[in-house]
């Protein structure tokens, strides 16, 4: 699903943000501001350490790569869904919370077009759409994301908050709102547009929008803090920042976040970057179960909204294209996980040759 040789902030060596083809680099500044306004101990001896590490070289051992390490220990991973498969998800219980504090209103009771305008599959036809779990469809995904993250804000416990996340201290574009905009919740299409924005001008695979939600209820765990309008925007900006460096196929440097949004400096996103990650005890491993648990809830998720896939009938040809679409997942995670293990023994001729056939 990505990458885990680019987690590194390199402020000097960047590319181009866009990946699409094409010679005019669209203003996506423009649109991010469009989107933001939318909404009204002790320590041992250096050379002790050196004796210490060099004996470790020489006896074989190697450090381990950052996704290798141990969860860390505490009572708040007991129940942590970022964590553990078996726990539900936050989202999806702040959605079913809210659901049950406005079940007399209207909106629940009456029955949704969506509902009656779908297609569902009989004993002679099946319909499906073309998402699945080794590749998701890039823009429903994106959708899902921000509905969570739209819920998280809605039914929110408190409003516990850190200066680094606050937008009141660390704004995100020069214009000035009133204190009384910070008041309002966001709206869902206000959260999608900065989240979509992003994710075309550094062109995004859908699993980092997995990936980002994963990252940010941990954060949200971890640091026992809410998400409010307030700091909604940095928060999702860290994760989405981490899950791109974490789990994409291709570099992309704090710099092309800093050409998307034009008012930020480039010490503001490193400093959110290492405080994020200093939250999160530097556990960015999401693990095979816990992404399939993510992925099925938020189709539950979409499901409960009436936010629908595009479905078709299954034919077979389509049959075929979704087979050959999973058999190349496959292979591609076969060579990542060669690739893990070159890395891991210290083998870095394999690395290029993994990064080639990936290519």
């Amino acid at each position: 699903m990505g990458n885990i040789l680019t987690c590194c902030v390199a402020p000097n060596a960047s590319r181009k943000p866009g990946r699409r083809k094409g010679t005019v680099e669209p203003d996506y500044a423009s649109e991010i501001y469009g989107a933001v306004a939318g909404d009204a101990g002790a320590q041992a001896p250096a050379s002790q350490e050196t004796e210490e590490f060099l004996m470790g070289t020489r006896d074989g051992c190697h450090l381990h790569h950052i996704s290798d390490r141990e969860m860390p220990q505490g009572a708040a991973l007991e129940s942590n869904p970022s964590d553990l498969p078996s726990a539900r998800t936050i989202f999806l219980n702040k959605f079913q919370a809210y659901v049950h504090d406005q079940k007399e209103s209207t909106y629940f009771n009456h029955v949704s077009p969506g509902q009656l305008l779908r297609m569902y599959s009989s004993c002679s036809t099946i319909f499906l759409d073309d998402s699945t779990l080794s590749q998701p469809s890039r823009r429903n995904m994106v959708q899902c994301v921000t509905l969570a993250v739209y819920y998280h804000i809605k039914n929110r416990d408190a409003d516990r908050s850190l200066g680094i996340f606050d937008e009141r201290l660390h704004p995100l574009t020069r214009e000035k709102f009133p204190e009384e905009y910070f008041e309002y919740d966001p709206e869902h299409k206000c959260i999608y547009r900065f989240v979509a924005v992003i994710f075309n001008a550094v062109w995004l695979p859908a699993e980092c929008a997995i990936i980002t939600l994963v990252y940010l209820e941990r954060l949200l765990s971890y640091a026992e803090i809410d998400i409010c309008p307030t700091n909604w925007r940095r928060i999702v900006l860290g994760a989405i920042l981490l899950a791109c460096k974490v789990w994409h196929d291709e570099a992309v440097w704090n710099m092309d976040f800093c050409r998307i949004l034009k008012d930020v400096t480039l010490e503001d996103m490193n400093e959110l970057e290492r405080q994020y990650l200093d939250l999160l005890e530097f556990n960015v491993n999401v693990s095979a179960s816990v992404y399939a648990k993510y992925y099925f809830d938020l189709r539950s998720l979409a499901d409960e909204n009436n936010m629908y896939f595009v479905f078709a009938p299954l034919t077979k040809e389509r049959a075929q294209d979704l087979e050959a679409m999973s058999r190349s997942c496959e292979d591609k995670d076969l060579c990542r996980a060669a690739m893990r293990r070159s890395s891991s023994d210290g083998n870095f001729t394999g690395i290029g040759l993994t990064n080639a056939v990936l290519s």
